[in-house]
């Protein structure tokens, strides 16, 4: 099978669309790879960056929230993500989802033609530790992405993409992501000090 992480990651959660009228966090996770930290920041990734839920008010910074309790596992060497009950309960409608899945899905696809495992010495040993500062450090953000417009979807873009690289063991991939932070912060200052 072609290495397509991300598309068949998205075509589970979209698969729960068909069954319920509204999907948990949690259930979104299962289907995701409930033990996998990469498959994990990538759906709270995609869902931060598509257009709808990032624009609400309160969401970015739980989006962070959840960024932060998984990057801070991989830190401290956790094999297996935990996940407070009440996080894994919260609730979106599946047509939103399906919605979002839509959107996402040729970006994705394009996205699984491309990546592939290159440079993954530097993802290796500390370099998994790197890339969870780096999302802390943008989730550490999130409280200010809620007054500058698009900024939620760009740091969504860098933690999906951190998390693409992972999954892929593409370090170049991770780099396209550190140029997606660096774009997050001077869009994040452009937009509170001009």
């Amino acid at each position: 099978m072609p290495n397509a992480p991300l598309s068949t990651i998205l075509r589970r959660i979209d698969s729960l669309t068909k069954e319920q009228e509204t999907i948990s966090f949690g259930n979104a996770l299962d289907a995701a790879g409930q033990h996998s930290f990469a498959p994990i920041l990538l759906t709270i990734g995609l869902i931060m960056m598509a257009p709808g839920p990032a624009d609400i008010p309160g969401v970015p910074v739980v989006l962070g929230v959840l960024i932060i309790i998984v990057a801070a596992q991989i830190l401290i060497g956790r094999k297996h993500v935990w996940m407070p009950q009440w996080i894994e309960r919260r609730k979106i409608r599946s047509k939103r989802v399906h919605t979002m899945i839509d959107h996402v899905m040729p970006w994705a696809q394009r996205l699984d033609r491309i990546t592939k495992p290159r440079y993954s010495w530097l993802l290796r040993h500390a370099g998994g530790g790197i890339v969870a500062i780096a999302c802390i450090l943008i989730a550490l953000t999130t409280p200010l992405l809620e007054f500058v417009p698009m900024s939620a979807n760009v740091a969504g873009a860098a933690i999906a993409t951190f998390a693409l690289a992972l999954l892929s063991k593409d370090g170049l991939l991770a780099g396209v992501a550190i140029f997606f932070s660096v774009a997050m912060v001077a869009l994040v200052a452009w937009g509170l000090f001009h």
